[in-house]
């Protein structure tokens, strides 16, 4: 996962678009190679950010759609 880590420096991070307005609840994801994503904190952008593979990605989306992290 190095090169995965690598590319966190020169990746094109988006903020979610539910991220709360005040800046409080505030997410950003970027794609990383062989459709990997990271997840991190925009309050904190040198501090860590959550990695997960396709499968991961996959669970992690349809928890949250299907409401299971209210």
């Amino acid at each position: 996962m190095d090169h995965l880590n690598q590319e966190l420096h020169s990746a094109n991070w988006r903020k979610s678009s539910l991220s709360g307005s005040d800046g409080s609840n505030c997410v950003e994801i970027t794609n990383l190679s062989n459709n990997h994503r990271a997840i991190r904190d925009s309050k904190n952008p040198t501090g860590p950010a959550l990695i997960l593979t396709p499968r991961q990605w996959t669970t992690f989306i349809t928890t949250i759609k299907n409401g299971d992290c209210d």
